[in-house]
């Protein structure tokens, strides 16, 4: 078994434990009425959309999500959440030094033993859902976790499904196509932009993901009969059809969309098995990008 594959496989148990484990990061997470932005890079970014349209979205307050290299200096907010699983990651680090006495940050990581420690205010140590693989699975998904339990949006139907996730058959077929584009509604966009990106980096895949809305206007034109169309969360009426009618096969998402992507995890990994790649060793990759001064 792969790196990825066994701490994919441990997520629900993360989950569990990110969730009971929220209210005690009540002081350090983003209040009722607070205006925030959520960053990130690469995998955290798209987590970080996910969270901000969540949180907006149960009315707590205006919410933004940046890639942390393109965070616009000149707004103003009353906390700054990063994600970075390794701590390391340039970008972040020089953002959260940048706001150091200026705006309150806290940082959700994984590693206790690095500079993102310092850099923010405050810190929620994940060291449980840390990885050994260069791709990140669980890390991601319960730092998501935690933040949807900190809004009380999580149940115990969402680690639920993410078991069932892991335990049935992924669709007959799926393998085998050549193209996989995953579309999503509000805070489920972030969550297919992941899927897409697993599957390139894991598996080197052709991956489009766009909000669901919008492949009508132009991306459709692309599906063909080797195109898998994946919906995370419930789809626009009549879509369904049309990428049946285009000869693409149409995976509808069932599960809470979160459990959704571990599915899609899943399907990263057994690609790269049918093309003979290593997950655990992604072309170009490396764990954290760290820019030289």
């Amino acid at each position: 078994m792969t790196h990825v594959q066994d701490e994919l496989n441990s997520q629900p148990e993360c989950w569990n434990r990110a969730a009971v484990e929220a209210a005690e990061h009540t002081a350090a997470l983003p209040a009722a009425g607070e205006r925030v932005a959520i960053v990130g890079c690469g995998t955290s970014y798209f987590m970080a959309q996910s969270a901000a349209a969540l949180r907006e979205g149960a009315g707590l307050g205006e919410t933004d999500a940046f890639a942390a290299s393109e965070f616009p200096r000149n707004r103003a907010y009353d906390r700054v959440v990063a994600l970075t699983r390794s701590g390391t990651t340039t970008e972040v680090l020089e953002l959260l030094t940048e706001l150091k006495g200026r705006v309150r940050t806290v940082a959700l990581t994984a590693d206790p033993e690095t500079p993102v420690m310092a850099a923010a205010d405050d810190v929620v140590l994940l060291d449980y859902a840390d990885e050994r693989s260069v791709v990140q699975t669980r890390f991601a998904t319960t730092a998501l976790t935690l933040l949807r339990a900190h809004l009380g949006l999580h149940t115990e139907a969402v680690v639920a499904d993410a078991r069932t996730a892991l335990s049935t058959e992924l669709p007959d077929g799926l393998v085998e196509r050549t193209q996989f584009t995953f579309l999503g509604r509000g805070w489920t966009v972030g969550l297919a932009n992941e899927a897409g990106l697993k599957m390139r980096e894991a598996s080197l895949s052709w991956t489009e993901a766009y909000p669901a809305m919008e492949y009508r206007h132009g991306p459709i034109s692309i599906s063909t009969g080797g195109t898998a169309t994946w919906m995370f969360g419930e789809a626009p009426e009549g879509l369904a059809e049309q990428v049946r009618e285009t000869g693409a096969m149409w995976v509808p998402g069932g599960l809470d969309p979160l459990a959704e992507l571990v599915r899609a995890q899943r399907l990263a990994v057994a690609v790269a098995a049918a093309r003979g790649l290593d997950p655990d060793r992604p072309r170009h990759l490396t764990r954290s990008v760290i820019l030289a001064p």
